[in-house]
């Protein structure tokens, strides 16, 4: 094998194509997520207070309902690389990355096909799921490569036994102890359920003086708790009721048919979100989810029970997201890779057909953004991703019956459409809030250390905080009535706007971008050549206010 076929083979390949066609949708406010905002305003002020254990709202509420660890790489993004929209997220993104190398590794663990760990990559990198949460700063993608990391510790406790090096108990315990202080309880009931299995499975027990390795489960114990150590001296037992109320009270639900109803939709969802790998051999593939099974007992009973584990806890709860999914997601898509590989032929005919509908969208999308961005008179460097993207497809087309490499021309045909998508959504979100407001704050000389007070929705003020930095203290305000007289300026939506209209000086538009609400009049705009009087008409603006005047 040369050097080039080894490393198209290689977890490296989906890994650069990952960051690559993923990262421009990541590394910018596109269609911003609002649960960002718990992360990325407590981040900075953690950088205005030097406070790195306490967590506050942009309204200067305190916030217990997560561990601490997700804010520390917010604030470790924005401590390494300055506050921006991509620093807050380009640990996510690298975090997102590395689940595949480790889904790799494990295929490697408990297969000797060389096409299971090369099938079980690109499966794991290209779920929507993954990539959505990569492009998040939220702790979902967190979880996903914490418990996998623990999963690579089971698997090798599964294959070597009770002979196993020590190695993969320390991926087990620390995997576990981080995954509990990024999202909480999920983690530790996953944890539960795998030492369970290995103690209890009939093909590869593992014995429990094996699994009482003290070094290795002292400092998991440390990691899971130490936090909530701190915060108990600080506040005492009361900030555990906002914690208990997020992991169990706001999610546990009791009514039978809502339950049936999240489970009946989980089990779709982790088949559907594989789409369109789980179409690639309908037919066969229950026979082949056999044959992946009695090849390897062990694993892949572990990859189910940890399945139903999340999709039984995830029907408990009283509302749905389909990223709670996330953490099985990895096992999951090696079981998928197997099954589809003991098909008993390899769908390379299909894989062709899916591979030529998904350029096809992609050329669908390139249309759309390219109709956009002309009509919108978009910078020169738009043109060019949209270049990179069109060259990519039509060269991904011409390798669609490349003998070989036709699992890696399918997963980069799903990379590209989030490559893509990210020129459609570029006219709507960017330049963001925050980048608008810090040009006008830079360009109108407004002073270090002011005082900013926001009325409006709060996940568009964590887009104008980060623009901000910690150089200015801007904080949310539910109304005119709240903001003290030390507050010199003022941005508010235009809800607030018509209500301040008369009492306070002449308001400037600080912000403007497209309203997706009124993507049909943008579209007509573009059509009559009118974009810029009807963004000021139907977009959604900021307005600034200068009380310091008066």
């Amino acid at each position: 094998m040369n050097k080039t076929s080894g490393w198209i083979n290689s977890y490296g390949f989906p890994m650069i194509a990952f960051l690559v066609l993923v990262g421009p949708f990541a590394l910018d406010f596109h269609l911003h997520y609002p649960d960002e905002m718990y992360y990325t305003d407590a981040a900075i002020r953690m950088m205005q207070n030097g406070d790195y254990l306490t967590t506050y709202l942009g309204n200067g509420e305190l916030r217990f309902k997560k561990p601490i660890l997700t804010y520390w790489f917010v604030l470790a993004g924005f401590k390494t690389l300055g506050v921006a929209a991509y620093s807050s997220r380009i640990l996510f993104l690298l975090f997102g990355a590395g689940i595949i190398p480790m889904v790799y590794h494990i295929a490697k663990l408990i297969g000797r096909s060389n096409k299971l760990p090369v099938w079980s990559a690109w499966i794991i990198a290209t779920h929507p799921i993954i990539i959505f949460s990569s492009t998040r700063a939220i702790p979902d993608i967190l979880l996903a490569f914490f418990m996998t990391l623990a999963a690579v510790g089971v698997t090798g406790l599964l294959k070597y036994g009770n002979d196993s090096p020590k190695k993969h108990l320390w991926f087990f315990y620390l995997g576990l102890a981080l995954a509990f202080e990024a999202k909480g309880l999920p983690a530790a009931a996953l944890g539960l359920v795998a030492i369970a299995y290995m103690l209890f499975n009939p093909w590869k027990r593992i014995s429990l003086i094996k699994l009482l390795y003290l070094p290795a489960i002292i400092i998991a114990l440390f990691i899971s708790l130490f936090w909530f150590v701190a915060m108990y001296l600080k506040f005492g037992p009361v900030y555990l009721d906002s914690f208990i109320e997020d992991q169990v009270g706001m999610r546990v639900g009791s009514r039978l048919w809502m339950i049936a109803k999240h489970f009946i939709f989980a089990v779709l969802l982790m088949g559907g979100l594989f789409i369109p790998w789980v179409g690639l051999k309908v037919k066969s593939l229950m026979p082949g989810i056999k044959a992946a099974f009695n090849r390897n007992k062990a694993f892949m009973g572990f990859a189910i029970v940890w399945v139903l584990s999340i999709i039984g806890m995830t029907a408990m709860v009283s509302t749905f997201y389909e990223r709670y999914l996330l953490p099985v997601t990895p096992v999951a898509a090696i079981f998928l890779a197997g099954a589809l590989l003991k098909t008993h032929v390899v769908p390379s005919v299909t894989m062709k057909v899916w591979t030529k509908i998904l350029i096809g969208i992609n050329w669908l999308v390139l249309s759309v953004a390219l109709f956009a961005h002309v009509g919108l008179g978009s910078s020169i460097w738009i043109f060019g991703q949209w270049i990179i993207g069109f060259g990519l497809s039509v060269l991904l087309w011409r390798k669609i019956s490349l003998n070989g490499y036709q699992v890696q021309v399918m997963g980069l045909s799903i990379l590209l459409l989030f490559f893509s998508i990210s020129l459609v959504t570029h006219p709507l979100s960017i330049p963001n809030q925050g980048r608008q407001v810090q040009a006008y704050v830079s360009t109108h000389n407004i002073p270090e250390n002011s005082k900013i007070a926001f009325l409006g929705n709060l996940h568009y003020a964590s887009k104008i905080r980060i623009g901000l930095g910690p150089d200015y203290l801007m904080k949310t305000f539910a109304s005119i009535d709240e903001i003290p007289e030390s507050y010199s300026y003022i941005i508010c939506d235009e809800p607030s706007k018509k209500t301040l209209e008369g009492s306070l000086p002449i308001m400037e538009v600080v912000s403007l971008n497209w309203d997706p609400k009124y993507i049909n009049e943008m579209i007509m705009a573009i059509i009559n050549g009118n974009t810029s009087e009807e963004k000021m008409k139907w977009g959604k603006k900021y307005y600034w206010i200068d009380r310091s005047s008066n």
